[in-house]
């Protein structure tokens, strides 16, 4: 087991491949380590909150249960990676790689994922409510075939995100009366062949999304703006 302190000599030496290293519990914070390589490191319950990672490799990197407030991970590769109960509030994952990655009953809130791709991503009840501070941005992000069931994205910005063949079973995309007063925007998303049952949508923005083939049994659209949506059988919503 490496020791934290022999890690940060070795990186302040122009080493960067720490492949499979366990530092459990460790205390990163508020530190520079952009472009490291901790591909395979167990990083469970670790502090890294306002560090900086950007294009770090986090490839298949266990953070379950870790803090990463605030954290800048910009075109970090966080495939595969496991970030169960992790707390990400205010992340940078500005066109991050999540590709594969675990996150189920992660805290989002208010974290910016622009661009990122989320491939496949597995973010069952997940929390992607703003903070006081800012809204979560989901917008241009790749969501296809994630999982989103009962995850929770009250007031979220999702322009033109592809949700297409996400699981959104009875996900809450209706705004947050605490938090925002803003409707959650998925204006041009695409959500073609996603399950959206038991959903609720209600008073979230449509306009011009791709619902086609998109699972509708029982989601709840009270007040939702449908202008110019693609409906599951094709028609465009008028």
């Amino acid at each position: 087991m490496m020791e934290l302190k022999e890690l940060l000599n070795k990186y302040n030496l122009g080493a960067r491949k720490f492949h499979n290293i366990v530092l459990r519990e460790a205390d990163l914070t508020d530190i520079n380590l952009s472009a490291v390589d901790f591909q395979g490191a167990d990083l469970r319950q670790s502090r890294l909150g306002k560090s900086i990672f950007c294009q770090a490799n986090f490839k298949k990197v266990n953070l379950s249960e870790s803090i990463l407030w605030g954290t800048d991970l910009r075109d970090a590769d966080l495939s595969e990676a496991i970030l169960r109960d992790g707390d990400l509030s205010g992340a940078k994952l500005v066109d991050a790689n999540l590709t594969d990655a675990y996150l189920s009953k992660a805290s989002l809130c208010g974290a910016n994922l622009t661009g990122a791709v989320l491939l496949r991503a597995i973010l069952y009840e997940v929390d992607l409510r703003p903070t006081s501070e800012r809204r979560t941005n989901l917008g241009q992000a790749n969501l296809s075939q994630a999982d989103l069931c009962y995850a929770n994205l009250s007031s979220a910005l999702l322009y033109q995100t592809n949700l297409s063949g996400a699981r959104l079973c009875r996900a809450k995309l209706t705004p947050d009366p605490y938090r925002s007063p803003f409707p959650t925007d998925l204006t041009k998303a695409n959500l073609q062949g996603a399950d959206l049952s038991y959903a609720d949508l209600s008073n979230a923005i449509l306009v011009n999304s791709n619902l086609r083939d998109a699972d509708l049994t029982g989601t709840i659209l009270t007040n939702a703006d449908l202008r110019g949506a693609i409906m599951p059988n094709g028609h465009i919503h008028g």
